[in-house]
C-alpha cells in the first residue's frame, strides 16, 4: 500500500468514530452509566489537537464519489461530445438515463446531477462542522494549527462550490454549521463567495509539496481552483477575467514546485502519487478507499480476460467516433487513452475480440463497438475499484489555462509556445508537436453533425466556425476522460450549439442542470433553474 495513502486511510478509518463523538459532545443529553469496554464512548474518548487530521478527512472523503456510479465524471462526460453510453446486448438502457444525458433532455429527478449536488453538500456540511468544532473549542487545538486548519477547510469548501457553480449555478451558500433552512444565492453571488474565500485564505495555506500535503489542498492547489474559476468567469457571471487567470497561473508556475511529467501515461498509472505534475489528487485504494468504478462502466465484460481482472466489467461507455477522428497522426495520446483494435488474452496472447470505432446508434450498439477508455492503468488482477489516484488538478492544466487566457487576449504567439511545450511529450516528431497561434485561433477539427448508422454525417446542424476551436481540440486530446469536457465545451459555445453522434442542441438553458425535485420539495427557499 502507498505510504501517503496509508495516512489518509487511517484518517478515514478514524473519522467515522471521531466525527460522531465530537459532534455528540456539542449537545448530548444522554446519561449512560454502564461501563463499556468493547467500544469508544464519549466519556472514554479525550480529543487532542492531533485528531484534527481525522476530522478534516471527513471533508475530503466525499470527493471520492467523482469516479463513482453516476458521479461527477458522468455529469461532465456523458453530456459532452466524447463519451456515449448506448444500449448494449447486456442492457444499459437504464430507463433512458444515459440517453437523456446525451440528448440534454434531463429532468429534475435525473440521478447524475442530483448525486453531484448531494456529494458537494455532504462535503460542505462536513467542513462547516469541522470549522464549528474548532472555533467553539470542542476540539483542543492551538491557535496556529486552528488557523491553518480553518483556512484549509475554507479552501476545500470553495472547491466544492466551484463544482456547484458549474453544474447548478444558483445554489445555497452554507458558510456555517446551522439548522436554518438555507436560502438560494445567484450564480454571481456564488462566484463572488468562491473568489472572496480563496483570496482570503490562500496566504494562510501551506506551501509545502510533499507527502504531508498530498491529497490535501495547499496554497498552490487553492490557486488552481481560483485560476479555473477565473477561466470560466464569463460563463458564470458574464464578465471575463482572463488577466486574473494568468496572474494565478503565474504564481503556480513561478513557485517551481511542479513540472510536466515526461511520460503522459505515468500521470494516470496505479502508483501515480510520484508524478511531478499532480497539484491536487483524490486518493483511492482498491480495498481501503474505494469508489473508483468508472472502469467497470467503460470496459467490455470480455476485458476481464484481457487484464485478468478479479471483477467483470459492465461494458457501457465508449468514445464518440467523431472525437476519435479528430486526433492528429503521430499523437501518442490516442492509444494511451483508448483501447483500440485487437484485444489479447492475458494468458495466451491470442486475440479474444476486436474493438471497432463505429457505434451504429445510442439505441443499440454491439459489445465491441466504440473504443473504450484505457487512460487510467488497469493492472493485472484489477478489482471492481482501482487504486489510481484521480489527478483533479495537474500542472498541465495551469499551462493550458494560461495559454487560453493569452490566446483570448490577443497573445496567440505566447499561447502557442505553451501549447507546444505540452504537446512535446506526445509526439516523436518535433515539427508535428509545434503549433502556431494562427492554428489555435482556427476552427475545431471535430466534424460535428449527427451520425447515421454507418457513421456518416446525417445532419450537419450548426456549422458556424468555433472561435479558438483548435485550442478546444487541444484541451480534448490532453484532458480526455478527466471529468471536464462539458465545462470546456460550454466555455467555447460548442455544448449549446453543435450536434454530435445522436445529439442535437436543446438551448442555452442546458448549460445548467436542474435542481433536484427532492431538494425543491424540502426547501421552499429554492427556485428551479430557468428552462426547467
Amino acid at each position: 500500500m502507498k505510504n501517503h495513502k496509508h495516512t489518509i486511510l487511517k484518517w478515514n478509518y478514524k473519522v467515522g468514530i471521531l466525527s460522531l463523538i465530537v459532534f455528540l459532545s456539542l449537545g448530548s443529553c444522554t446519561n449512560l452509566d454502564e461501563q463499556v469496554f468493547s467500544e469508544i464512548t464519549e466519556k472514554s474518548f479525550v480529543a487532542t489537537q492531533d485528531d484534527i487530521i481525522a476530522l478534516e478527512a471527513s471533508a475530503y472523503t466525499p470527493l471520492r464519489y467523482i469516479m463513482g456510479w453516476q458521479g461527477l465524471f458522468d455529469v461532465q462526460e456523458e453530456p459532452g461530445d466524447m463519451f456515449v453510453t448506448p444500449t448494449r446486448p447486456n442492457g444499459w438502457d437504464d430507463g433512458g438515463t444515459y440517453k437523456r444525458m446525451h440528448f440534454h433532455t434531463w429532468n429534475d429527478t435525473q440521478w447524475q446531477p442530483r448525486n453531484t449536488w448531494l456529494t458537494c453538500y455532504k462535503g460542505i456540511n462536513n467542513i462547516n462542522r469541522v470549522i464549528s468544532q474548532i472555533q467553539s473549542g470542542s476540539l483542543p487545538i492551538d491557535a496556529e494549527k486552528a488557523d491553518a486548519a480553518v483556512a484549509e477547510m475554507r479552501a476545500l469548501r470553495a472547491l466544492y462550490y466551484s463544482i456547484l457553480i458549474d453544474t447548478h449555478g444558483n445554489v445555497p451558500i452554507l458558510s456555517d454549521f446551522s439548522d436554518e433552512i438555507p436560502t438560494q444565492s445567484t450564480r454571481v453571488e456564488v462566484y463572488n463567495f468562491i473568489v472572496g474565500e480563496l483570496t482570503e485564505v490562500i496566504p494562510s495555506l501551506s506551501e509545502d509539496v510533499d507527502k504531508s500535503t498530498y491529497g490535501r489542498l495547499n496554497k498552490l492547489g487553492a490557486l488552481q481552483i481560483l485560476a479555473r474559476v477565473y477561466l470560466n468567469a464569463q460563463a458564470y457571471t458574464g464578465t471575463p477575467e482572463w488577466d486574473k487567470c494568468i496572474v494565478a497561473c503565474n504564481e503556480i508556475i513561478n513557485s517551481g514546485k511542479y513540472s510536466l511529467d515526461p511520460n503522459y501515461a505515468d500521470i494516470f498509472k496505479t502508483h501515480n502519487e510520484t508524478s511531478p505534475e499532480i497539484v491536487f489528487a483524490v486518493p483511492y485504494d482498491e480495498i481501503y478507499a474505494g469508489g473508483w468504478n468508472a472502469h467497470m462502466k467503460m470496459l467490455s465484460p470480455s476485458h476481464r480476460d484481457v487484464f485478468n481482472m478479479q471483477a467483470q466489467p459492465w461494458g457501457g461507455s465508449s468514445c464518440n467516433p467523431q472525437f476519435i477522428d479528430s486526433y492528429e497522426d503521430g499523437d501518442k495520446r490516442l492509444n494511451e487513452t483508448w483501447l483500440i483494435g485487437p484485444q489479447l488474452d492475458a494468458d495466451t496472447g491470442l486475440v479474444l475480440f476486436t474493438m471497432v470505432k463505429q457505434m451504429p446508434s445510442i439505441y443499440g450498439s454491439g459489445m465491441y463497438e466504440g473504443f473504450r477508455c484505457r487512460k487510467y492503468q488497469i493492472i493485472t488482477g484489477a478489482k471492481s475499484s482501482l487504486s489510481n489516484d484521480f489527478p483533479y488538478f495537474r500542472y498541465t492544466d495551469v499551462l493550458m489555462m494560461k495559454a487560453e487566457s493569452l490566446l483570448r487576449t490577443g497573445k496567440s504567439g505566447e499561447a502557442a509556445q505553451l501549447v507546444t511545450q505540452v504537446r512535446m511529450r506526445s509526439f516523436d516528431d518535433l515539427a508535428k508537436a509545434t503549433v502556431t497561434g494562427e492554428e489555435l485561433m482556427g476552427d475545431t477539427t471535430v466534424k460535428y453533425g449527427t451520425l447515421d448508422n454507418n457513421g456518416n454525417i446525417a445532419d450537419p446542424g450548426n456549422q458556424t466556425p468555433v472561435k479558438y476551436g483548435r485550442f478546444l481540440d487541444e484541451l480534448g486530446w490532453e484532458f480526455a476522460a478527466e471529468a471536464r469536457r462539458r465545462t470546456d465545451m460550454i466555455r467555447f459555445g460548442v455544448y449549446q450549439t453543435k450536434s454530435w453522434y445522436n445529439h442535437t442542441p436543446q438551448g442555452e438553458y442546458t448549460t445548467l442542470f436542474p435542481i433536484g425535485l427532492p431538494e425543491l420539495t424540502t426547501n421552499p427557499n429554492l427556485q428551479q433553474n430557468p428552462g426547467y
